[in-house]
């Protein structure tokens, strides 16, 4: 008892809480993933590639199973040696609880596919999970068109709605070794520094502890001889944990009083999570216009374009990341005006970040500015 009482003394730290939610996971995957690797190879539930693969060689999938056991083991164990409060306890449950459906339902999909109707179906499912359970709703529309406090059943399902988006736009960009765990990361990351200069414990634990899954899956994800993907298993789960956050992070915003508080929490939630959000809605409008089904699969994301310009997988990844940072540094710098300013500005600014990648192009292993040709020709004349 002295030496529980010990550690939960030393856990109510957040640094300490922020450090050790990171590290148990990372030692746990690094045990478990080689495991996994060799169950997948002699089970022969190899991911084969297809023609619009990125990969060439069968590869291990599946890799979400253990991204949700490093994230669960770590946030219970922490949970329990914290000692909290009874509410925290079943808010934790509850987010279990979400994760191992959507976790379940992955592997199923991953192994003999799920029509996108069951699929979207549990993902409601696991959404009322939280939002009836635990009460984590969009409350208030915090003047933005100038919509103020919301109805309950208008709350209820705007939240739900907000999960179902993010965990398909996060499935979506999970098409690149290190994508999904680079913005995953970024993501959780973002969110649990404001949890953390806001000293919400529950929230720097899950946080945390999902960096340190993503961070420890990356280290396989990224290599070249033990090599194995996150799957529908782990990003649908992960898509929902990044949702939970954007919610919870946009629901304590009006009953938070800090000086490191950010104006208009909707707007900066926004662009934490643009890149999928983004890259989901341009694919769809892309599908549509060519009168295509939206969950048809092609090759118009944007990390296309950066493998068309002869990036490798790590590189086109760290871009994106780069990008997506970019993208909330400059929601920090206009946090002070008018939000529908704002949201105005993060509109106009965030594709142009985005399209970057097709502003330039790469011969000869040069960047250049992709410059049509009739431009050059006039430009050459003129002396540039």
């Amino acid at each position: 008892m002295v030496l529980i009482e010990y550690i939960s003394n030393l856990l109510s730290n957040k640094y300490i809480l922020a450090f050790i939610a990171v590290i148990i996971p990372i030692l746990v995957s690094i045990r478990t993933y080689p495991v996994m690797i060799l169950l997948v190879s002699k089970k022969r539930l190899m991911d084969t590639p297809v023609s619009r693969s990125m990969h060439s060689s069968r590869t291990a999938t599946m890799g979400g199973i253990i991204v949700f056991i490093a994230f669960s083991i770590t946030l219970i164990i922490a949970a329990l040696l914290l000692g909290l409060p009874k509410l925290q306890l079943m808010n934790i449950l509850a987010i279990i609880g979400g994760t191992l459906l959507l976790m379940f339902i992955g592997v199923k999909d991953d192994l003999i596919g799920i029509s996108p109707k069951k699929k979207i179906g549990i993902q409601i499912f696991a959404a009322c999970i939280i939002v009836l359970l635990t009460d984590l709703r969009i409350t208030h529309g915090y003047n933005i068109f100038g919509l103020e406090e919301l109805p309950y059943l208008v709350s209820v399902l705007i939240t739900i709605f907000i999960f179902i988006l993010v965990i398909n736009a996060f499935n979506l960009i999970d098409g690149l070794d290190g994508l999904a765990g680079t913005i995953g990361t970024i993501t959780s990351l973002s969110f649990g520094f404001f949890y953390f200069i806001n000293d919400q414990t529950t929230m720097i634990l899950v946080s945390f502890a999902l960096v340190g899954s993503l961070l420890g899956f990356l280290r396989f994800n990224l290599s070249r001889k033990r090599k194995i993907f996150m799957g529908d298993s782990g990003s649908m789960f992960v898509g929902f944990l990044l949702a939970y956050q954007a919610i919870a992070f946009i629901n304590q915003y009006p009953q938070t009083i800090s000086d490191q508080n950010v104006n208009h929490a909707p707007i900066m939630a926004i662009a934490i999570l643009s890149f999928p959000l983004l890259d989901t809605l341009r694919v769809f409008i892309i599908r549509i216009y060519q009168k295509r089904s939206p969950f048809s699969a092609d090759r118009n994301h944007i990390h296309h374009r950066l493998l068309d310009m002869k990036f490798s997988h790590k590189r086109a990844s760290l871009i994106l990341g780069l990008l997506n940072i970019v993208v909330i540094l400059f929601a920090l710098l206009i946090s002070d005006l008018y939000i529908n300013l704002q949201f105005y500005l993060l509109i106009l600014v965030v594709p142009l970040i985005y399209a970057s990648p097709w502003l330039f192009t790469r011969k000869e292993g040069k960047i250049r500015l992709a410059v049509p040709q009739h431009i050059r020709e006039i430009m050459a004349k003129a002396g540039f």
